[in-house]
């Protein structure tokens, strides 16, 4: 038969491994309980599109960079009497300050397309609350109104992302149909990327800087028209009061 001496250092030891061992325990379980609590946490959907019957479609421009078409295409929507929303960027808005004067003066909504153009979700809920309110400051100071539209860079959200855009009383509005200008697409190709896709309550998506977008812009128009919709700003397009968004993205008051 073999006894074990258990000196003092062999005692402590072990109390110590057992420590060790419970803390390990208690952080498992505390991972495992957060990852079912944000499992379980409803996905924050921001608009895609709006709940409708008015026959009404809304065109959109991102703003990021250059500023080189934009007057053109402000021409082309005051020829067809059609205003649009444009989502700036601060940094385009300190770039290009009479532009962004320009799109108010002529009727058109002004969104905010965040500061500096960064993935939200990677920041911090006081960086994306920054990130908006300083776009917001510089927009406001330009033209006098602060926006209540914010569209995340990239299109990349999460629910922190929502929750902050609410939290400042503003909505999050993305889009169901996407120009896919970016792609620099053929004109005719890019207007049967919007048109053969709009519906009552669609948010168009397309690019300030894009290569064939003023070339397409009027046979968009025309197409959307022509299919009986009325080119709305997106603010007009959401009716006021409490609302909810379904897992497609789509705005529904909830009375």
């Amino acid at each position: 038969m073999k006894y074990f001496l258990l000196t003092k250092r062999s005692l402590v030891s072990i109390a110590f491994c057992g420590i060790i061992g419970a803390m390990a325990a208690v952080m498992a379980i505390s991972s495992t309980v957060k990852a079912v609590q944000t499992a379980a946490a409803p996905k924050e959907v921001p608009i895609y599109r709006v709940q409708s019957d008015k026959n009404q479609v809304a065109i959109s421009f991102d703003a990021a960079w250059g500023d080189e078409q934009t007057e053109d295409l402000l021409d082309i929507l005051d020829k067809y009497k059609v205003k649009a929303t444009f989502f700036l960027v601060g940094d385009w808005v300190d770039n290009f300050p009479d532009d962004v004067k320009e799109i108010a003066a002529r009727g058109h909504d002004i969104g905010n397309h965040s500061n500096t153009h960064p993935h939200m979700p990677q920041l911090s809920t006081g960086e994306e609350t920054a990130e908006i309110q300083k776009c917001n400051e510089k927009i406001e100071a330009l033209t006098g109104t602060p926006p209540t539209l914010f569209r995340a860079p990239y299109g990349d959200y999460n629910n922190d992302v929502v929750n902050t855009v609410k939290s400042l009383g503003m909505y999050c509005v993305q889009w169901d149909v996407d120009s896919l200008d970016w792609k620099d697409p053929s004109p005719d190709q890019m207007c049967s990327n919007v048109v053969s896709k709009v519906q009552d309550g669609s948010i168009v998506l397309m690019h300030n800087g894009a290569k064939n977008t003023p070339a397409a812009l009027p046979s968009i128009i025309e197409g959307i028209q022509d299919k009986g919709f009325d080119i709305v700003l997106i603010k007009d397009l959401i009716p006021e009061g409490e609302y909810y968004t379904d897992v497609q993205g789509e705005f529904h008051l909830s009375n």
